[in-house]
């Protein structure tokens, strides 16, 4: 089942309408009628709160963590930002707009403000990587070699790139071999900032 799915066989359950339900959350019929359709997909968190408590459920149950075969963990789960841009939340671009929140596990609850989602646009990292996925980013200033992080070149242009070190240089490599390389060497090292490591990637995040 959906999360729309979920919510309307909760509120079938109750039995009350949509207009009933609505003014539970404080919100209105359309928006409830765009989540049981889920035409509204990523639901903000303290919207989806209201309605397992107007529903007399549970917010786990709703979001399905419940029902399936390998359950989504009920403690160190928070709901962390969804950004559009490889750069937002980094302090590159203006635009940092929030677009939704998806619940993720965190392994150390303190750490929870340093991980954000974002959306990738654009194939130079598939098929690992492809055009819309979504990416779990630790913010962090230094990554592994080999690892796939982002990483900001010339204070303005932020990448998502397998990085690679050597003595006195730096690669950034994609995955879809169509794009070459990029290798900075000596001064031009420091043109190369790491943002941040990716952790996880998803394609159909709720």
């Amino acid at each position: 089942m959906t999360i729309g799915e979920r919510i309307k066989a909760a509120r079938e359950r109750k039995n009350i309408s949509q207009i009933e339900l609505a003014k539970l959350i404080g919100s209105s019929k359309q928006s409830v009628y765009k989540y049981e359709k889920n035409i509204i997909t990523n639901i903000p968190s303290n919207k989806i709160e209201a309605i397992a408590k107007a529903l007399n459920t549970t917010p786990a149950e709703l979001m399905g963590w419940e029902t399936n075969v390998t359950p989504m963990p009920k403690s160190n789960v928070f709901m962390r930002p969804l950004f559009n841009s490889v750069a937002a939340d980094f302090g590159v671009v203006a635009d940092n707009t929030i677009i939704s929140y998806v619940p993720t596990f965190i392994t150390t609850p303190s750490e929870q403000e340093q991980y954000i989602w974002i959306s990738v646009q654009g194939d130079s990292m598939s098929p690992l990587i492809d055009d819309g996925s979504e990416i779990l980013v630790k913010k962090q200033d230094c990554v592994d070699s080999g690892q796939i992080g982002v990483v900001l070149i010339d204070g303005e242009d932020a990448v998502v790139k397998k990085i690679s070190y050597g003595d006195n240089w730096i690669e950034l490599i994609s995955i879809n071999p169509y794009y070459p390389p990029r290798r900075f060497e000596g001064a031009d090292v420091q043109r190369v900032r790491v943002l941040g490591l990716v952790k996880k990637v998803s394609k159909n995040l709720q």
